[in-house]
């Protein structure tokens, strides 16, 4: 049998999951089937829009409940703890600077599951996570991409909050 695939993220992304998902249930859900409910009333269900468009939300908000509770069900919570306080991993704030001489960047690793590269949170998949990943504080790193690649160096590592 296959190993179901584990979903690694901090203690803060697994209460942002379950927020999440409880809305879907308690509100979302509930709205959609009223709206389906009301586009039937409209009549012939073969030329009406509104409920096609319902019951494609429907079938959305019913696929975001099913990941969300997998996510859930196989997730693996960061302990930040079992690794050196100076060394890049889960759920940590990275610090580094593109060499030679670059303004600084800062990014927190997260499970693919929190990733918001938007707010400085990217998955443990990109490129630059998985580059940066158990290096420590000092050490120069190469982080291929797709525009060629960088040279960094790592000048700082904290525990997200």
């Amino acid at each position: 049998m296959a190993k179901e695939k584990t979903y690694p993220m901090t203690e803060a992304g697994r209460e942002k999951l379950q927020k999440e998902l409880s809305e879907l249930k308690t509100k979302t859900r509930p709205e959609v089937i009223e709206r389906i409910k009301i586009a039937r009333g409209f009549g012939d269900l073969s030329e009406n829009s509104e409920y096609e468009s319902a019951k494609d939300e429907q079938s959305m908000v019913e696929s975001r409940i099913s990941t969300v509770e997998q996510m859930l069900q196989n997730a693996e919570i960061i302990d930040n703890n079992a690794v050196d306080e100076d060394v890049v991993s889960l759920g940590k704030v990275v610090e580094f600077k593109e060499l030679p001489d670059e303004d600084p960047e800062s990014y927190t690793i997260v499970g693919a599951a929190e990733a918001d590269p938007m707010s400085g949170k990217i998955s443990n998949d990109s490129p630059i996570a998985k580059a940066l990943l158990d290096h420590k504080v000092g050490d120069e790193v190469v982080i291929s991409t797709p525009g060629g690649d960088m040279h960094v160096q790592i000048l700082k590592v904290s525990v997200s909050e």
